[in-house]
């Protein structure tokens, strides 16, 4: 994203870094670029659209980072007028990019599960009163939004809804959470790494969960396992049920995003999370 005739993030770079070339990556969202200077460090910066989502990311680097030291880039520099922030680039390969079923995609699950439990343990609150009801609201918004684009039928309406009052009068243990953990966001080097971190926030701990478990477990439960060994235990009844109304916050935040980015694969993922909740 360039939003004036010199880049802004590279207006940062040159200033916190000094010379920087881009190192092109067709596989980065328009808002990243990656960079290298003279010494051949790399970096990456971001331009956000969003103000809050910026502001709570560079709070997560300035905050939260220190209980994930090692495994995620450091923040070098940030700009609020531009909302851009440039980080360090993690040595080695995004976790989405091994070979499906290889030993290495399980050792990335397992290394992920114990990173994760260090931010989590770092920052747990147990059985907190105060995540459910703000849960609970954020799924209301998100039903109201389906139903105005007639994107659920009144069946669905009411299993969602079901879910929503469950969140509401759930104590459950709050910790800081990353909030969009799967692979495409891993890095696999001499230790493991975690990139992404603008969703960063405190909510429900297991929530954490929810991106692999609607999304990549359901065909793959020894990645699950090595997930939970590497976490240091498997979620108790209570919380895998609790997970299932998350699982509900999932498929209508799809349905939602799918319908208006015309995302026909999103939308079908919604489809497909809210029909293992029927």
């Amino acid at each position: 994203m360039i939003t004036a005739s010199v880049d802004p993030r590279l207006e940062l770079a040159r200033e916190t870094v000094g010379s920087v070339r881009i190192l092109p990556d067709p596989s980065l969202p328009s808002r990243l670029i990656q960079l290298i200077d003279g010494r051949g460090r790399r970096y990456f910066a971001k331009q956000h659209s969003n103000r809050p989502r910026y502001v709570q990311e560079v709070h997560a680097y300035r905050t939260w980072s220190q209980h994930l030291t090692g495994h995620v880039p450091d923040l070098v520099g940030w700009h609020d007028r531009t909302r851009t922030l440039l980080v360090t680039a993690l040595a080695g390969t995004r976790a989405d990019a091994v070979a499906p079923g290889s030993r290495e995609e399980e050792l990335a699950h397992y290394e992920a599960g114990r990173v994760l439990r260090l931010l989590h343990q770092a920052t747990l609150i147990p059985r907190s009163g105060a995540v459910g009801p703000d849960l609970a609201d954020r799924l209301a918004r998100w039903i109201a939004r389906a139903e105005h684009a007639r994107l659920i039928s009144t069946n669905e309406r009411g299993l969602l809804s079901a879910h929503e009052e469950v969140l509401a009068n759930t104590l459950m243990d709050s910790a800081a959470c990353h909030l969009d953990y799967q692979p495409r966001n891993w890095n696999l080097g001499e230790s493991f790494g975690l990139y992404d971190l603008e969703h960063m926030r405190r909510d429900a701990r297991i929530r954490d969960f929810a991106r692999m478990e609607f999304r990549r477990w359901q065909a793959a439960t020894h990645l699950r396992n090595a997930f939970y060994s590497g976490y240091g235990r498997h979620p108790t009844d209570t919380e895998q049920r609790l997970l299932e109304s998350f699982g509900a916050i999932e498929a209508v935040t799809a349905l939602v995003r799918g319908y208006e980015q015309d995302d026909i694969a999103l939308s079908a993922h919604g489809r497909t999370v809210l029909a293992r909740l029927s």
